[in-house]
């Protein structure tokens, strides 16, 4: 399914847009207006340095689980979070639309039509469309701790930045949704993320990057930093936040056009060139993106051979 969160901006921003991705630090709030105030602040922060994407971390939005009693059994605590979607997204698209920038607004547990709890991101469009994407595949602790279900649709998102598709933080480690949406064209993918220790970030980023080397798309990962010591399963955060490249010479160095140093409250930005990551689809060094449908067609025809 495609979105169209298009609006009018110059052919420079669409050729070479500037985007950011946070290193979100968690902390306690007091008021639904302390939490905006945090949120406003980096979005003002975002389009000082003319970005034209900003994108918030997957869970971000558990500092406002300290607003209620947090004694609670974890599901309860989750779903009473949820009720804050339609504030959350009056916040969000309104940000969007007065500052004129794409916003990737992390994520935040929304209710269910029968009663269940899904992880879902929104995606905000300067000319006030939104889009959301659930995530597809729950960790252990969503699953079996919080009892979040899983979403079952990938999107692909028609912006005046290109093709989006999002993946939400263990929803990256599933090469083949990566792969499909960049043969629909995806030229960016976002990865917002909350990992609580260092392998569980290495887990995300080292496969984010296999995304973008494999599909020869740009990937921008935000992270969760900080710590809420008083909240199950978030006591902890271990995030780093970066924007990754393919691995090709006209590319960074070492594929990371962008990123932040561990666990510290930052904004990563950098600045994109759609036009060579088409170029590099179409006459890389190696053409991985093209050459996946080669590797399909062995795959179906696997054979077991006995020694």
């Amino acid at each position: 399914m495609r979105n169209s969160l298009s609006s009018p901006v110059t052919e420079l921003e669409i050729a070479r847009p500037r985007v950011a991705a946070l290193q979100y630090f968690i902390r306690p709030v007091e008021s639904f207006d302390q939490f905006a105030e945090q949120v406003r602040g980096l979005v003002a922060t975002a389009r000082d340095y003319k970005c034209q994407l900003l994108v918030f971390p997957e869970y971000f939005t558990v500092q406002l689980l300290t607003l209620n009693d947090i004694n609670r059994p974890v599901p309860e605590q989750i779903r009473k979070l949820a009720d804050q979607v339609p504030r959350f997204k009056a916040l969000m698209g309104g940000l969007a639309r007065d500052k004129g920038i794409y916003i990737v607004a992390g994520s935040i547990p929304a209710p269910g039509p029968d009663g269940q709890v899904f992880n879902e991101s929104y995606i905000f469009a300067p000319n006030g469309a939104c889009g959301v994407q659930g995530k597809l595949h729950m960790t252990r602790w969503e699953r079996e701790e919080w009892l979040v279900s899983p979403h079952e649709g990938l999107r692909v998102f028609e912006t005046d930045l290109g093709r989006i598709a999002i993946t939400i933080c263990y929803d990256v480690e599933f090469p083949e949704l990566a792969r499909v949406a960049a043969r629909a064209g995806a030229n960016l993918l976002i990865v917002p993320s909350c990992t609580d220790e260092r392998q569980g970030f290495l887990r995300v980023r080292y496969c984010a990057h296999a995304r973008a080397v494999e599909n020869q798309m740009f990937v921008i990962h935000a992270a969760t930093v900080g710590s809420l010591p008083m909240v199950p399963a978030v006591s902890l955060n271990y995030g780093q936040a970066s924007i990754l490249t393919p691995s090709d010479f006209p590319f960074a160095r070492d594929g990371v056009l962008a990123e932040g140093s561990p666990n510290i409250e930052t904004m990563v930005i950098g600045e994109l060139n759609l036009t060579t990551l088409a170029e590099s689809r179409e006459r890389g060094t190696v053409l991985p993106l093209h050459d996946s449908q080669h590797s399909d067609e062995v795959a179906s025809r696997l054979e077991i051979v006995e020694l």
